[in-house]
């Protein structure tokens, strides 16, 4: 039988790497992108050149190696490294230069901040690719695994029943230290010593950890990563993690602004919704969010800065008093010109107008509102079981919170928009890429990490819009203040080589 036949190894061949990479390839458009941009105006740690000495790798070499290796699943440095040996596209990239695996991996650690500014320059470009709408975004955050293990993680309750366990066990190895030193057994005594011993340095371990925990403010403490904390992934499930938050524009689901906090999403709407709309230099637009992001305060700034929110309302968690449904805080009308509330027997509630204040984890004011009748209401018990009657708290952010319930009832079909727009980006990122974790540690290496791997998001999603030759073309049109001086520099380069040229004849003739 026939088969097809392969070419000799030892066949000579005249190619070049050019001809081995198609026009529409994406290590065109990196190439592009990246000698288009002037690096140390994005704050980028530029080497400059010695005297002496090895010289240096042009920086943009390694941003060049971590764009093409996010892209393509690699975020290694060593295996970044095998593929600048291995992979054609990889040489023609970096015109077959070959950094070591830590030169590789120091870039993207001592680079974070300009990362950041990396990726929200390719944001600006999108918008004026005409890419992004800036009109409706939506905002949602996922957990990426911390460089630290639960082991390494620490509370007051976790370190306490350290301790607690240590005392028990240095307790019976006394005792038993007493019973064999009676029976005379030196090498059973030398061993519980040992052990005594081992229990004391751990003691002094988790005191010091817990001067630590004490002095820093917080609840919890990792080891490994100071930063990273023990985060609720889902339902019950505890994880020590990052929370990487993304602002996803609704025309082409790009990611407009990102960054990474070690919190849960309680109080971060405001943070990453601002820097959207600054990243986009817009006046106002409207942002989609998930009801874990419903806090009155991170409400109330988002619309102090011009934001319209549609933030998805909880629902009315389990009432101690056992509450009818027709008697439940919703059900009580509240007038704005006489700052009372309406009960739903029709009796109104009012208020001293004394401002309370609630210190918690999100601590704000509220006034309590009142009234005598409920000692006499017929239909108390299905109100309050108080004896003093009911009481409604009206916290000072409750007239934004209503403005945002109102929208989010009245625009069903806008927010279901939300998961269609963001759900699949951190699909994409954890499940397909299978970027669930940081390889960094410290917060902002890991903003540093988060912000490439959404730079890179876009970069795929944009090729994949309008293809490689026009998506090059924009970049080439486009006017930026962090343009590089090519032409300048291909001129210098030029003149360079004739004087050069025509500089060695003269000499030989002399």
């Amino acid at each position: 039988m026939q088969h097809i036949q392969g070419i000799s190894r030892q066949q000579m061949r005249f190619s070049s790497l050019e001809d081995a990479i198609s026009a529409d390839n994406q290590v065109r458009f990196i190439d592009a992108f990246v000698t288009f941009l002037d690096l140390e105006k994005l704050g980028f740690t530029v080497t400059s050149i010695k005297s002496e000495g090895r010289p240096s790798y042009n920086i943009k070499v390694f941003l060049k190696i971590y764009l093409y290796g996010y892209l393509n699943g690699l975020r290694s440095s060593r295996k970044l490294e095998k593929e600048c040996f291995r992979n054609i596209e990889m040489q023609w990239l970096l015109e077959d230069i070959r950094p070591n695996y830590h030169s590789i991996s120091d870039f993207r650690k001592n680079n974070p901040a300009a990362l950041k500014n990396l990726f929200k320059l390719f944001v600006v470009f999108l918008k004026d690719a005409d890419l992004i709408a800036g009109e409706t975004i939506a905002i949602d955050g996922t957990k990426s695994r911390a460089h630290n293990s639960r082991k390494a993680n620490f509370n007051q309750k976790k370190i306490d029943k350290h301790l607690e366990y240590i005392e028990i066990k240095t307790q019976q190895y006394l005792d038993a230290l007493e019973e064999n030193d009676a029976k005379h057994n030196p090498e059973k005594i030398k061993n519980i010593k040992q052990k005594i011993e081992r229990l004391k340095q751990n003691k002094i371990r988790y005191e010091l950890l817990e001067e630590k925990l004490q002095a820093s403010g917080e609840p919890q403490i990792s080891t490994t990563d100071s930063d990273a904390r023990a985060l609720l992934v889902q339902g019950q499930v505890v994880e020590i993690s990052f929370n990487m938050q993304a602002a996803v524009d609704a025309k082409h689901n790009l990611v407009v602004a990102t960054h990474t906090i070690n919190k849960n999403d309680r109080s971060a709407l405001s943070a990453i919704a601002i820097e959207a709309k600054e990243n986009l230099g817009i006046e106002t637009y409207t942002a989609l969010v998930d009801k874990g992001y419903h806090n009155g305060k991170q409400i109330e700034i988002c619309k102090k800065a011009n934001i319209t929110t549609i933030v998805a309302q909880p629902e009315q968690g389990k009432n101690k008093e056992r509450i009818a449904e027709g008697y439940l805080i919703s059900k009580f009308q509240y007038d704005q010109t006489t700052d009372t509330y309406t009960c739903p027997e029709g009796e109104t509630l009012k208020t001293t107008g004394h401002w309370h204040k609630k210190t918690d984890s999100d601590s704000y004011e509220f006034k309590r509102y009142r009234t005598s009748k409920c000692r006499e209401c017929p239909v108390k018990q299905l109100c309050t079981s108080r004896v003093a009657g009911r009481d409604i708290d009206r916290s000072q952010y409750a007239d934004a919170v209503e403005e945002n319930n109102k929208r989010y009832h009245a625009n069903p079909q806008l927010y279901r928009k939300r998961q269609e727009i963001n759900e699949h980006i951190f699909g994409t990122i954890k499940r397909q890429w299978g970027y669930n974790h940081t390889n960094l540690t410290g917060l902002e290496k890991v903003n540093g990490e988060h912000s490439l791997i959404m730079l890179v998001y876009n970069i795929k999603r944009s090729i994949n819009i309008l293809g490689v030759p026009e998506l090059i073309a924009k970049l080439q049109k486009w006017n930026s203040p962090y343009k590089a001086k090519v032409l300048f520099l291909l001129k210098t380069s030029y003149l360079k080589l004739h004087t050069t040229t025509n500089f060695y004849p003269e000499k030989l003739a002399a």
